[in-house]
This record gives structure tokens, sequence and C-alpha cells, in this order.
């Protein structure tokens, strides 16, 4: 059975806040802002449902992977050790090459190639400052021009693209994707655990927010 298509509605009375509950640390005021779209999605789009462990590509140009989802059977490899199986970003799927912007003014704050199977592949890190509070956003599965020519403090603005999806020789063995995840901790390295045990959801989740409140109510 094939799954519906998202329709994006442009109502613009919506608050994230609306659609999302409150922030999970009442620290950066999420409607304040105004965020530039990190990649360019057109108006029908999947949302996929990957709690059975299952995946097949999708139908369509784009799709989204959940925040929040348990996805059973999917990581397969040493690299998650059997238990990690809990998402904490979003999941742009796209064809190879689509660009990917910063949704704020920030800088570089990490980059590099993450080569276990399975793992993010390239890798670049944007570190933001929202009303005094800093946020680190990953984008992950990337290509290799993504990282040339970066380097740690560069600055970026909003809409300037910022690194490209990647093919799965460079990516970490996955169908062409963006991941995208929010941070409030900064992180040691060029990485961030993307998917968590569930055991540990709570303190997870807290420490890696709903990327909705910059992507929006794409779904």
């Amino acid at each position: 059975m094939e799954r519906p298509a998202f329709q994006r509605m442009r109502a613009v009375t919506i608050r994230r806040s609306d659609v999302l509950g409150p922030p999970r640390r009442a620290m950066i005021d999420w409607d304040s802002h105004q965020f530039h779209p990190v990649v360019h999605l057109p108006n029908e789009y999947e949302v996929r449902d990957f709690t059975t462990g299952e995946y097949s590509p999708s139908k369509f140009e784009y799709d989204i992977g959940r925040y929040d989802e348990l996805r059973p059977g999917m990581y397969s490899t040493d690299l998650f050790e059997g238990r990690r199986f809990l998402h904490v970003g979003i999941d742009i799927g796209a064809p190879v090459g689509t660009p990917c912007m910063a949704f704020a003014d920030g800088e570089i704050s990490h980059f590099g190639y993450n080569p276990a199977d399975g793992d993010y592949g390239y890798v670049v890190i944007t570190k933001h400052i929202l009303d005094g509070i800093p946020i680190w956003a990953l984008y992950g599965h990337l290509n290799s021009a993504s990282v040339a020519g970066k380097s740690v403090g560069q600055r970026v603005s909003p809409g300037e693209v910022i690194c490209w999806m990647g093919d799965k020789h460079e990516n970490g063995g996955w169908e062409p994707h963006l991941h995208f995840q929010l941070s409030y901790e900064e992180p040691e390295t060029h990485d961030m655990p993307g998917v968590v045990a569930p055991a540990d959801r709570e303190e997870m989740l807290a420490i890696y927010p709903d990327p909705r409140l910059v992507l929006g109510p794409i779904y």
C-alpha cells in the first residue's frame, strides 16, 4: 500500500510551539525567530514510517524521516552496538548533490569525515547564537565537496549553501539524504549520535531538540 504524500500548507499563522509544544529547554524563544529553509522542499513529498524497521526507497523524489522515531532493525552495523535505534534528527531524502543551506547567521564549528559503515560520511556542524544561547546543527551524509575549503570559525549566513547531499560511496552507505540534528551541547568533534538507545530517550531528547523548531511544521 502506498504511503500518502504530505501536502505542504503555507499557513503563516502557525507557530512552532502550537505544532510541537513548548521547547524542552525554556531558553530560546523559537517563535521569535524566522529561519531560512535548510533544504528547499517541493509541494509534495513523502513522510516515512520506519517504526517497523523495514526500508524501501521512496516513490517520491523527496521524503522525510521523522524525529523521535523507534527504528528497530534498521541500524545493523557494529557502530550501533545492537541497541541504538531511536532517531534524534530529521532525515530529508533528496537527489545526490541537493544543496543544503544555513538557517541563520552562525559559523562553522566542526567538519570532517566519519568513515565507518553506517556512519555519516562527510559532516558539517554549525554554531548559532539565538537569544544569547548557543545551538549547534549537524548536517550529515554529505559529499566530499562539502568540507573542501572549510575552516573552523568561518561565518555562514541565512540561505548560504554550505554543503551538498552525498552518494552512498561517501555518505556512510545510505540512500542520499540529509540528517539534520540540533544540539544544546557542544560536540567534541564532527559527530553527534544520530540514533540513541531507547532507555536514554528522555535525556537525549533534552540535549537534541526537535529539528522542526528550525525546519518548521514539515510534518
